[in-house]
């Protein structure tokens, strides 16, 4: 199969060879994003952090991979539309992909999604749906339509696509920080529903990189789930990282991280907030506050000893890189995405955020 093949194969459950392909596919038609460097924040955190600038992405967010993956195959298979769920991020993208290759798509989000995801979404030609606050009503509205209309449904989470295709970003900056000299020790990732940090397991697979999720406080399904051994629902609790509450992980990244994951790094609006404006002020990045969440998370994970980390069950102290958390060298974070609102902007960086979570 050539890379401008327009058939890419059919969803299996992903492995590391699916995000290889994944990544061999989408080549040409995602963005390479930059892998960035700080030296304000390597001394900050003690350690090298390199940033992978998915914010850059088209659509503004790393989901554009898993969609254009997704809305491919299903175009080639002779499908004329698509229906997807998303709290923003993902329904943007999917939209975006639909157009690409002429189909149409409806996606449904919650009633309190940001307003800059809703209008992104309608500018790509989407059909918005607004449905209730949680994943399961906005899961039984997505379905409902796509069997009254005959819509497959991209899930944000539980597809294969989905995963694979955000896994290479994960790829990307593994192979980039290898290319550099600095191979990774470990790579941190912001959890919604998973599929990220699931891909992330699968292209870290075979190699010394000990993979961490990044939840907010009180939006914490993964690190509840690895300790339940099963996905795990929670009440999402207001938080400014909007794209971060789903209210449960997805199966499907649940089976392929329960055993892969070193652990999950729970953070809260502050340091939220204060990573955004380190991007932000330092870096000259702009993200939105999910996305950040991978640079509050990596801070915490090697500069905070008692740094609330939910350790896999079984991890040992020693993960796949032969290291403890302590004498890690170098860390990869993947900001997922920049689709943030000016005024949230604003009150985060002049610190003027407290009342605005979601």
């Amino acid at each position: 199969m050539s890379r401008t093949d327009t058939t890419p194969r059919a969803p299996a459950p992903p492995d590391r060879a699916r995000v290889e392909e994944a990544a061999w596919w989408l080549s040409d038609r995602v963005v390479r994003t930059p892998v960035l460097n700080s030296p304000a924040i390597d001394r900050l955190a003690g350690v090298r952090v390199l940033l992978k600038a998915e914010n850059l992405q088209t659509g503004g967010s790393y989901k554009m991979r898993g969609a254009m993956l997704a809305v491919g195959r299903l175009a080639a298979a002779g499908h004329t539309g698509v229906v997807a769920q998303s709290t923003g991020n993902h329904a943007v993208a999917v939209a975006l992909a639909a157009a690409r290759h002429g189909l149409r798509a409806t996606v449904v989000l919650p009633v309190d999604a940001a307003s800059t995801k809703v209008a992104r979404a309608r500018a790509a030609g989407a059909r918005v749906v607004l449905a209730g606050t949680t994943l399961d009503e906005r899961l039984a509205t997505a379905r409902q339509m796509g069997d009254a209309e005959g819509l497959p449904l991209i899930d944000a989470y539980d597809h294969p696509d989905v995963v694979a295709g955000q896994g290479t970003a994960s790829l990307e900056l593994i192979e980039e920080a290898e290319r550099l000299g600095t191979p990774l020790d470990a790579l941190v990732v912001p959890v919604g529903g998973g599929g990220g940090v699931a891909g992330a397991c699968l292209a870290a697979d075979g190699r010394p990189v000990d993979v961490y999720g990044v939840e907010p406080v009180g939006c914490d399904s993964l690190a509840r789930s690895l300790v339940a051994g099963r996905p795990t629902p929670v009440a999402p609790a207001p938080t400014i990282a909007d794209g971060l509450r789903p209210t449960c992980v997805g199966e499907l990244p649940f089976a392929v991280l329960r055993d892969t994951v070193r652990g999950v790094v729970r953070v809260d609006d502050d340091q939220i907030a204060e990573a955004f404006r380190l991007l932000l002020l330092d870096l000259k990045v702009l993200t939105e506050p999910s996305g950040a969440a991978g640079l509050a998370g990596a801070l915490c994970l090697v500069g905070e000893p008692g740094a609330d980390v939910v350790g896999r069950p079984g991890a040992g102290a020693v993960g796949r890189s032969g290291r403890r958390r302590a004498d890690y060298r170098t860390v990869g974070v993947v900001l997922t995405g920049g689709n943030v609102e000016a005024d949230l902007v604003a009150r985060l960086a002049t610190r003027q955020w407290e009342g605005v979570a979601a």
